[in-house]
């Protein structure tokens, strides 16, 4: 099974060197030294990692044959996609694999249907899972323990316990004073 593990930026310095986004959690197993790595466009490819290094809390990579600036910059936005045996399991016990959460139904704890997973967004700050509604619309749902509180791969399931308001438009709002300038006092999903 093939992966995407990370992304490559801009060149750094002269001697070809590049900065890559890294897309895995485990960047000491697939981003090291002789890893060779498919790409997307499959064009480029395959590339073989011949250092890397971190500079200033960035991966600098430099691929075999790439030895300047020119061919570093053109590497720019080219995905590095490793080879992953499709029954590995991450190293920690609450760790997932994308391709192990996709198509994944996702229930609320009180067994309410929500959808099923079709992607996995990887942000600076936290990973969101985007899920297809039966309707069709999409829902992010934070990736975070608190919310997340299952992952049965056997049952093919997640089991989400959504704050008010994050899957559907039932959030309970704060009820402004009594006074001049105040509110109904009507909650959202109250009548009036």
């Amino acid at each position: 099974m093939q992966l995407v593990v990370a992304r490559i930026g801009r060149a750094h310095g002269i001697k070809g060197e590049v900065t890559v986004e890294v897309r895995t959690d485990e960047p000491e197993l697939r981003l090291v030294p002789g890893a060779v790595l498919a790409t997307d466009p499959a064009s480029a490819g395959p590339l073989t990692i011949e250092t890397g290094r971190v500079h200033s809390g960035r991966l600098l990579l430099r691929f075999e044959g790439v030895r300047d600036r020119s061919a570093a910059e053109a590497l720019r936005n080219i995905l590095l996609i490793a080879e992953i045996d499709p029954e590995e399991l991450p190293e920690g016990e609450d760790e997932y694999y994308d391709h192990q959460l996709m198509d994944l139904d996702v229930v609320t704890v009180d067994g309410k249907e929500v959808g099923r997973i079709t992607e996995i967004s990887h942000l600076p700050s936290q990973d969101l899972l985007i899920v297809e509604r039966p309707d069709g619309t999409e829902v992010m749902i934070p990736f975070v323990g608190e919310i997340v509180t299952e992952i049965d791969l056997e049952e093919q399931r997640a089991i989400v316990d959504p704050p008010p308001g994050l899957i559907d438009d039932q959030a309970v709002l704060d009820e402004a004073p009594d006074g001049p300038g105040a509110s109904s006092g009507t909650s959202a999903g109250e009548e009036s």
